[in-house]
């Protein structure tokens, strides 16, 4: 029974002994020990074993224990010592904290006894000061009732001296008091409930009534407006009531502007009535005379009367203005029909030099929201248009005038053309712009700078208008009209023809003095195209924005465009024409009975001729038009290598000798056209990408056409395979076509027909499948010998 209670006794030991993983680690980092006994992890058996491995080792076993027990004894005495000076430390802590809350009681004493003193001395302060605010808000407000009743005073006093002064029209105090006292009345705007105080707030308003109505009545007898009576001299009475009226309302100063700018100008309406023969316009001039002379017998006479701040001399001159644009628009209206475009723009030249007197003169700074008619683009002179704005509705004498002017330059254009004739060749005018061109420019522009001075409105849509008609007319007399007509004509030739061409007779076409009028005409025509867009985009600068949609000249340069259009398209056309003979003969020679491949053909040589005569012609005069003359060779090449093409299947029937010398010169003219663009220049320039397209897509198909016709026509199916893979645009009729050049009898190219069809693959749904021009395929495995002699000789020539 001991035993088993000793087990339990240990067992709730261990469990006591058992601490948490974070307890074990700090113990050991504060007691590192290497001892076993100290471990976490303590195995009595492993430790029993490492004392005791062997049987023999057992001898020393009451040593060991010895050790042990001593080890115990140890710790007992050094738990003990430990234990007892816990014990101590408790009573000592107990002790201090005891103390601690000693002191924190005495403190909070002390500190309630400094708050009762601090509240004793806050009420005593109080009670001190109580006294003295109380004798500050009686101060402050002794201060206002003394301030305050002075005012009164001084305002019961200014209105008694008021209208004392007013009485006796003494202005100048007026000036000065008034002002004070209206000072003063702000003060007891509050005040307004008590009665004395809203008198004499009536009392002041009188008064100013009765100054503005007086003031009036002074002005009136000094400057009356009806009559033949002339204004008297100023007068320090009036120089004083203008300083009063500053200070009254401002419809008191504005009539007394009003009735003195009336009275100055009532002489000018005399002078310049309707009826009077100085009114009209070919005197203008005399009315910014008249009035020139009356600014200045203002400033000497009345310049020091009227405050500077009432810029009088600005309003004389902007009155005068409004009534001269006025009498102006209402005289022209009557006398419409005496208006000539000489005298109107003398007129208007002398408005806008008035106009642009009043800038140097005078800031604008009395110009009103309506005084100024409305510009959109409001120009550096803020006077611009104050008097010239009544000319606009009588611009469409201008108007007429630049169209008669414009149709009379394109008359002498013309005129001028036909006696001077073409540009010459061989001289630096070949393929230059004409000189007219650029004199109906600078009309353009001449006329357009002076509308945009007259104004930026309707007139400037109707002066476009005209532009339009006499770009069109331009177009039309002196650059369509001018172009030559096609006279070259297609004939057959005989191989004895051909070499006497070769020789240096020419097939009928145009000639170099028409070539380069062509040219000329073309670059006059870029030349109009470029600067028509300048010109709209200068027009739509010029005009109001709200007008600048009416703004429109692409069918105008569309024309321009046609004119260049039909100029390349007869360059073409005439360099298409004179082959056209070559092409014929090439079309009737006897392919049959060609022995021999020698030299390229006569027909070849007269193509090349022709090529080399017109195109370093064309080149040279569209020096300046590059791409005009780019276009002209892709067109050439269009026209042409279809028209060869054409010609080609008309050669039949064809050797097979003959057909070789026909590849010979279909590879000879391919290396032309391929060097067509630069042909007889010094400067050798590579052909465009687009260019070189054409022709190589073009000639290409030719050479495999006669490279089929070569072939042999057995066995069939490699015939026709042959033909599939050479010609990626095959089809039965082209096949039909070759099949003819080869001389082959219908009966045999019914079968050949048939297993076309049978093995003609399905048609792609694309351009490529409609009949279109592709590029070629490589020469395939089959090709016979002949034709791989043929192409070594010609490279051989090459």
């Amino acid at each position: 029974m001991m035993e088993e209670e000793e087990l339990e006794f240990v067992e709730e030991l261990e469990a006591v002994l058992q601490l948490t993983p974070d307890v074990q680690l700090a113990i050991e980092q504060v007691f590192p020990s290497q001892d076993p006994l100290d471990r976490a992890d303590f195995n009595a058996v492993e430790y029993i074993n490492t004392l005791f491995p062997t049987e023999q080792s057992l001898a020393n076993i009451d040593e060991v224990v010895n050790k042990i027990r001593l080890k115990i004894r140890r710790l007992d005495d050094n738990i003990r010592t430990v234990v007892r000076g816990q014990t101590n430390v408790g009573q000592d802590g107990r002790q201090a904290l005891e103390e601690a809350q000693k002191a924190i009681q005495q403190l909070f004493g002390k500190i309630k006894d400094i708050k009762d003193k601090a509240e004793k001395s806050e009420q005593m302060v109080k009670e001190i000061t109580r006294d003295i605010k109380q004798l500050d808000h009686a101060k402050r407000h002794l201060t206002t009732s003394i301030t305050t009743l002075n005012h009164l005073h001084m305002l019961a006093g200014g209105v008694d001296s008021l209208e004392a002064m007013t009485r006796r029209r003494q202005y100048g105090e007026v000036a000065n008091l008034l002002q004070g006292v209206m000072n003063v009345l702000e003060h007891f705007h509050k005040y307004m409930g008590v009665p004395q105080i809203r008198q004499l707030s009536e009392r002041v308003k009188a008064a100013q009534t009765e100054l503005g109505q007086q003031i009036l009545a002074d002005f009136e007898e000094a400057f009356p407006s009806q009559g033949t009576k002339r204004p008297g001299g100023p007068s320090n009475v009036l120089r004083d009531a203008c300083l009063v009226a500053n200070i009254l309302d401002p419809r008191i100063k504005q009539e007394i502007i009003k009735k003195f700018i009336k009275q100055h100008l009532s002489e000018y309406l005399v002078l310049f009535q309707e009826n009077q023969d100085v009114a009209w316009l070919d005197k203008i001039d005399r009315r910014y005379a008249w009035i020139k002379r009356q600014l200045v017998d203002y400033e000497e006479k009345y310049g020091r009367m009227f405050p500077r701040e009432w810029y009088m001399t600005e309003r004389i001159a902007v009155e005068f203005c409004h009534v001269t644009r006025t009498e102006l628009a209402k005289i022209m209206r009557t006398r419409a029909k005496e208006i000539e475009v000489k005298l109107l723009l003398f007129a208007i030249q002398r408005t806008t030099n008035f106009e642009g007197f009043l800038a140097k003169r005078f800031s604008g700074c009395t110009l009103t929201d309506g005084a100024l008619p409305k510009k959109p683009k409001a120009p550096d002179n803020p006077f611009h248009g104050i008097v010239s704005k009544c000319f606009e509705p009588h611009l469409y004498v201008y108007i007429e005038s630049q169209d008669k002017n414009l149709g009379e330059l394109i008359d002498r254009f013309v005129a001028d053309f036909k006696a001077q004739g073409p540009p010459k060749p061989n001289t630096d005018e070949g393929g230059a712009v004409l000189p007219s061109c650029a004199d109906l420019f600078v009309y353009y522009k001449k006329c357009m700078v002076q509308c945009s001075q007259l104004s930026t409105g309707e007139p400037m849509i109707a002066l476009t208008t005209i532009f339009q008609k006499y770009l069109r007319e331009y177009a039309w007399k002196i650059l369509s009209g001018n172009l030559p007509k096609t006279t070259s004509s297609s004939g057959g030739l005989t191989i004895s023809s051909l070499l006497k061409e070769k020789e240096g007779s020419e097939v009928a076409k145009f000639t170099l003095e028409e070539l380069c009028l062509i040219c000329s005409i073309l670059s006059t025509a870029e030349y109009c195209l470029a600067t028509t867009q300048q010109l709209e985009e200068k027009l739509k600068e010029k005009v109001d924005v709200s007008l600048t949609e009416r703004i429109n000249l692409t069918g105008e340069m569309d024309t321009f465009s046609t004119v260049i259009s039909s100029s390349i398209q007869l360059l073409v056309q005439d360099l298409d024409a004179a082959c056209d003979p070559a092409l014929t003969a090439m079309s009737k020679m006897q392919w049959q009975n060609v022995e021999h491949v020698g030299d390229q053909s006569p027909y070849v040589t007269s193509v090349i001729l022709h090529i080399k005569q017109n195109v370093p012609i064309i080149r040279d005069n569209l020096a300046s038009t590059r791409k005009y003359f780019t276009q002209f060779c892709i067109k050439f090449a269009n026209s042409f290598i279809p028209k060869f093409i054409t010609h080609l299947f008309k050669c039949k029937p064809i050797s097979m000798v003959g057909a070789e010398q026909l590849l010979l010169d279909t590879h000879s003219l391919k290396m032309v056209l391929l060097d067509l663009p630069s042909i007889g220049s010094q400067v050798v320039r590579k052909a465009p990408a687009s260019y070189t397209k054409i022709v190589v897509k073009g000639m290409t198909r030719a050479e495999m056409i006669l490279k089929v016709v070569m072939a042999p026509h057995e066995p069939l199916v490699v015939f026709v395979d042959n033909y599939i893979k050479l010609l990626t645009d095959c089809n039965t009729e082209t096949f039909q076509k070759i099949l003819d050049m080869k001389g082959l009898k219908r009966s045999e190219q019914s079968s050949m027909l048939e297993l076309l069809r049978q093995r003609l693959p399905t048609p792609p749904s694309g351009p490529e499948g409609s009949g279109s021009l592709s590029l070629l395929a490589p020469t395939p495995e089959q090709e016979s010998s002949r034709i791989r002699k043929l192409e070594k000789l010609i490279k051989k020539r090459l």
